[in-house]
């Protein structure tokens, strides 16, 4: 199957700032996760593709067209950026009507899809208030109000879950999966694992401009599963804990931060984190608390390139 996107020798660099480099990759219909810490070329990767940047060398294309300069391509992209950059001083069917308008669409035209697509994000009620009241949730939502209201069949998302409580971030996953049942290819970035396993199984790792890898759920899950976890266990007895642990085989290291704490390094961390608690549970030791330092994205990527 052709891919639908394809890059090749891509690379953006700002003055001495590499922002990407010498990515190339495919990328087919459906819901496609763009995953790495802050910084790691992200948003930068998004720009290019929706022909906002121009690349220092290489290319991105769309089905063979390429992007960078091709204005008729512009209006298949509903981008969804990190940042919000609303005038807040209209309300949302306001800001969403008038954006559409600039699609080409009349008046009547623009405010219809203004409704149907603040319907979709479950605005409705709220378009007549301004947007400077809008809630945090409620921002991320009008934002990708505005990506689709131009029936866009390519939707890229920046971060589109960053800051949401728990019950907002449920709203927009939903949202997301039903514009992939709509049809539409979704590239969707975030530097959280769990948030990009709850919307797709096909994952790209990205760190310093650099693609790391490309591959579904479990391929990812068994690169990061293989990086050396640290966990620090603080109790009453942390050389009476390393004693008891160090034989074990998911143990491979052990060290001692201060008078109450064990730091334990593992290949496998739940095995680990499953022989904790019937130690406690027994007596044998009082766990006050257990943290793992390193369990982030930044440390697993270190670990990668460092392969």
């Amino acid at each position: 199957m052709t891919a639908l996107i394809r890059a090749e020798k891509l690379s953006k660099w700002y003055g001495n700032v590499l922002g990407l480099s010498d990515v190339t990759l495919d990328i087919e219909p459906g819901i496609v996760g763009l995953l790495g810490p802050n910084g790691a070329g992200k948003s930068t990767f998004m720009k290019l593709l929706t022909g906002q940047l121009k690349p220092s060398i290489g290319t991105i294309h769309i089905e063979g067209l390429p992007v960078w300069n091709n204005t008729a391509l512009f209006s298949r992209f509903g981008f969804c950026p990190e940042t919000d950059a609303f005038y807040e001083d209209v309300t949302g069917w306001e800001f969403l009507s008038r954006l559409l308008r600039l699609y080409g669409y009349d008046k009547a035209g623009a405010a219809a899809r203004a409704e149907r697509a603040l319907g979709f994000v479950e605005l409705l009620k709220d378009k007549d208030r301004l947007i400077r009241g809008y809630s945090r949730g409620m921002r991320q939502r009008l934002k990708l109000a505005q990506a689709i209201g131009h029936d866009p069949d390519i939707l890229v998302l920046d971060e589109p879950l960053n800051g949401l409580d728990p019950l907002g971030k449920r709203k927009v996953i939903r949202l997301i999966k039903e514009f992939r049942d709509q049809g539409r290819t979704i590239i969707v970035s975030s530097h959280v694992l769990p948030e990009i396993e709850a919307l797709t199984r096909s994952i790209i790792l990205i760190h310093q401009g650099k693609i790391l890898a490309q591959g579904d759920i479990h391929y990812i899950r068994d690169l990061i599963d293989g990086h050396p976890h640290i966990v620090a266990v603080k109790c009453d007895k942390p050389r009476q804990l390393a004693a008891r642990l160090v034989g074990e085989p998911a143990v491979t290291d052990v060290r001692f931060e201060g008078p109450a704490t064990v730091v334990l390094e593992t290949r496998q961390r739940d095995r680990l984190y499953g022989l904790l608690p019937p130690l406690a549970a027994e007596g044998f030791v009082d766990i006050e608390e257990i943290t793992s330092p390193d369990d982030n994205l930044q440390a697993v990527f270190d670990y990668l390139i460092g392969k």
